[in-house]
């Protein structure tokens, strides 16, 4: 062998012993695509592309994306909330291009339950709930609010559909001429269901968020809504949906839904309530991720059952969470309960909201036709931690372009999302346009009015309530009563109202006339009002009887407990003036003419000279100011009241009223200074609590018929903030403080009883106090020269209150038939009162989820 072939071999050997220790290159794979929907072909975004127990990436908002693998793998996964999981192989031939199509499924959730089996859980020495500890207690930094400052875009869209419409309502020859709603069918959204949108609203705003000091900003750029017309109170509609339909923060301890609160999985007290399961890890781009199950220890709570992926990065950050409800808790007519919520990752390496769906199917029973509704939240355009002028959050927390509710459809498609509104969706404006204005539908409008409202529309004019033109009592007898009033069809300017009434016991005649000057050129029972109305009313009266969202003359008031024999007729003059703002603080300036003749068993005797003197009528005369503060109130305006949509803030009332001696003939000087305050608190798990405070003070000398007449109640309707075993007139006072509380449980002791559970009843108890008294000024006992106290059977029937407040209770069931409450009621003090009732039965009706 020569040299050379030596030397030749020599190097061979050294560079293959030298390339074992080298490692070989890795071989990289990017497989990329783009996944759209099987039926509608629009893109989908924050799809999750997998390798299983590997790396992960999700589709962008185009539902494009790209995934590199540095091994082999067989294949690939595609899965998103609401849709089929889809796998696809891999050739295994370098890079490819995969594009899928995912078919939805609307009861995909349904996988989410771990097993319905009873298991043995214990929060200690468990990992998974550790990873939960982890997520709370890095909340505060995973907030929005932790950034410094943060502006964004946000378009909010809610839409009702009808789902699965009988044949029998789409083929009735009533309804066939309403064709063009019932074959607006959407049927690409979910498998099995046929949805037909009747209800669209939608809204962009520009938000600011600042931490130090702590501000926000929102300024609504545009909003739009259907309009059904003047019999449905879209405004109302909407602040009700709104408040069934509010928004998700998954970082708070309670979220509200469908006016109910649900403990969130990652509240502060969640490992209480909830059980935690650790699910695979998986990659996301250069983030590690664990899916975490989430499922409620009793599935009648209200709380819920799902998945959630956190990150492993330290931050312990949410990135998805998927949530669905138990078919067994404790709601009514909620068949499903569906939030997703995806979030992304920011430049800063932190994640934050993208979007949230809240999604629900309503309906009577388990299957058929219901309503569906979905809430569609979407955010952009972000910038976090830099800076923002103080001028932007200087004036309202909330306000809104001059513009915002006339803006053109171009607007609307330049910010519009990928996925924002079907083709069934867009169609809804000019559907329901068309429908408002066919005159079949205004006729079918108006009759629903008057058998829900008790008002038929004729023309310019109205005529009602319904519910009043026939009622008796024991002063009257038999009472007919037939009314009406004018609309915006004769004027926006100008308002009439009137009402006769007969008594065929007591042969009298009864009236009320008024008329109202609208300031703002608006309905007067539209918010915000500001009028001028002068009225006058001859009529009976119950003393102490005050009523919410009802008439005095209610057909159902007829029937009552006990003796309903006191009674005045009235006749009264008032002149008001009420302007309300947008910030739902008010006020009300006003004059009241009142002159009162006792009826029945009340007479109005004093001394004098020692003589008895029957009084047959008093006059007063007063001038008020009433101060007004709803914070965020929202409320739903009937033909007659506003309906309170009943939240978490406050009311605040005051009233002074000045009665002048020898205005118009009036016969006293006083000073009546009222106070009333009401608020709902929230507990949780616990249930809430309505709370009503009320104080009066009343300054000068005045007989019994002008101090405060407390509010009693001799009906079998349970009523929120009345006495429900006072009798009426039974207690007067010049000063008094009284509170009304009620606690609903909302299950939370029913739902842990094997049978009642089932039931889905709910529990509640209820007091009242009320402390007071009468200064010997004022009391007919010290001063015979003060008209005297009523009588009944000869037994004195009105008292003053002592130092023993009057105090009744009761514990009751709510969610009979899922509408009515009943209580058993219990009064406790002043049971030596004659024909008093020291305990009953009272029911209430009451729709509530």
């Amino acid at each position: 062998m020569t040299k050379r072939r030596i030397y030749e071999s020599i190097c061979t050997l050294l560079l293959f012993a030298l390339s074992s220790f080298i490692p070989a290159q890795a071989q990289t794979v990017e497989i990329s695509g783009t996944v759209k929907d099987s039926a509608t072909s629009a893109p989908l975004q924050n799809v999750s592309v997998y390798i299983k127990g590997s790396r992960g990436t999700r589709t962008d908002s185009a539902g494009n994306y790209t995934l590199t693998l540095r091994k082999a793998a067989s294949y690939v996964e595609f899965s998103n909330v609401g849709y089929k999981t889809l796998r696809r192989s891999l050739n295994g031939n370098g890079s490819q291009t995969i594009n899928v199509s995912l078919q939805a499924s609307f009861n995909e959730l349904s996988t989410v339950t771990v097993t319905n089996k009873k298991i043995k859980y214990s929060n200690k020495n468990n990992p998974a709930v550790e990873l939960i500890r982890h997520v709370i207690e890095n909340k505060p930094n995973n907030r929005i609010e932790s950034y410094s400052t943060a502006s964004f875009e946000r378009y909010e869209k809610i839409m009702l559909s009808l789902d699965k419409i009988s044949p029998k309502i789409t083929n009735n020859k009533i309804l066939k001429k309403y064709d063009f709603i019932f074959d607006n069918n959407d049927t690409t959204k979910f498998a099995g269901k046929s949805l037909t949108p009747v209800y669209l609203e939608e809204k962009l705003s520009q938000n600011y968020i600042r931490k130090d000091p702590d501000k926000s900003k929102t300024v609504i750029l545009g909003e739009k809504r259907v309009d059904y017309g003047e019999f449905i109170d879209v405004q109302g509609v909407s602040n009700y949906l709104n408040r069934l339909y509010e928004d998700v923060e998954i970082y708070d301890n309670n979220i509200s839904l469908l006016t109910n609160q649900f403990l969130s999985p990652i509240a502060d007290m969640g490992p209480t309530f909830y059980m935690y399961f650790l699910g695979d890890t998986v990659e996301m781009g250069t983030d590690k991720l664990v899916k975490l199950y989430f499922s409620p220890r009793n599935a009648n709570d209200l709380l819920f059952r799902g998945t959630m992926f956190i990150t492993l990065d330290g931050r312990y950050a949410v990135q998805k969470i998927n949530m669905i409800v138990s078919s067994r808790i404790n709601l009514n007519f909620v068949r499903q309960l569906h939030v997703i919520q995806d979030y992304e990752k920011d430049p800063e390496g932190r994640y934050r909201i993208s979007k949230s769906d809240v999604m629900a199917d309503f309906g009577i029973t388990k299957k058929g036709g219901g309503i569906y509704g979905e809430r569609n939240v979407f955010y952009k355009k972000f910038v976090t931690n830099a800076p923002i002028p103080d001028s932007v959050f200087g004036g309202k927390a909330v306000v809104t372009v001059e513009n915002a509710a006339n803006q053109p459809d171009s607007f609307w498609i330049s910010h519009y999302w990928p996925d924002t509104l079907t083709a069934a969706e867009a169609k809804v404006y000019a559907n329901i346009d068309s429908l408002k204005n066919m005159r079949s539908f205004r006729r079918l409008l108006d009759w629903g009015t008057l058998l829900l409202a008790g008002y038929k529309s004729l023309g310019p004019v109205e005529i009602g309530p319904a519910n009043t033109f026939y009622s008796f009592n024991p002063i009257e007898g038999l009472r007919l009563r037939f009314g009406g009033r004018s609309t915006t069809k004769l004027s926006k300017r100008y308002y009439f109202e009137a009402y006769g009434a007969y008594g065929f016991k007591d042969e009298r005649w009864k009236y009320f006339l008024s008329s109202t000057y609208s300031i703002n050129n608006k309905s007067i029972y539209a918010f915000p009002a500001n009028y001028v109305r002068a009225s006058f009313q001859r009529d009976t009266k119950i003393p102490g009887q005050e009523l919410q969202f009802v008439q005095e003359d209610n057909f159902l008031l007829s029937f009552k407990r006990g003796n309903n024999d006191k009674w005045l007729y009235n006749d009264i003059f008032r002149l008001n003036y009420l302007h309300e703002f947008n910030s739902h603080i008010s006020y009300n300036v006003g004059f009241k003419y009142w002159k009162q003749e006792p009826a029945g068993t009340i007479s109005y005797v004093k001394m004098q000279n020692n003589t008895p003197k029957l009084l047959q009528d008093l006059t007063t005369s007063e001038l008020s100011l009433e101060l007004r503060w709803a914070p965020n109130e929202r409320f739903y305006q009937t033909k007659l009241y506003r309906v309170p949509i009943v939240n978490k803030y406050p009311i605040f009332l005051l009233r002074y009223i000045a009665g002048v001696k020898g205005l118009f003939n009036g016969e006293y000087n006083y000073q009546n200074l009222f106070m009333h305050a009401e608020k709902r608190f929230y507990l949780s798990q616990l249930g809430y609590t309505d709370v009503t405070v009320e104080g009066a003070y009343i300054f000068g000398k005045l007989p019994f018929p002008l101090m405060t007449i407390h509010r009693a109640n001799q009906t079998y309707a349970y009523q929120l903030i009345s006495y429900n075993l006072m009798n009426f007139l039974e207690f007067v006072s010049d000063h008094h403080v009284t509170v009304y509380a009620d606690h609903y449980f909302n299950g939370f002791i029913f739902n842990k009883i094997p049978l009642l559970k089932k039931l889905k009843l709910r529990e509640v108890i209820a007091g009242k106090i009320l402390y007071g008294g009468t200064r010997d000024e004022n009391n007919p006992y010290k001063d015979p020269s003060l008209i005297k106290f009523p009588t009944t059977n000869g037994a004195i029937a009105t008292y003053n209150l002592t130092n023993t407040p009057y105090l009744e209770g009761s514990v009751g069931i709510t969610n009979i038939f899922k509408l009515i409450r009943l209580d058993v009621v219990k009064r406790f003090t002043y049971l030596d009162h004659p024909e008093i009732a020291k305990w009953g039965i009272r029911g209430r009706v009451k729709f509530d989820f």
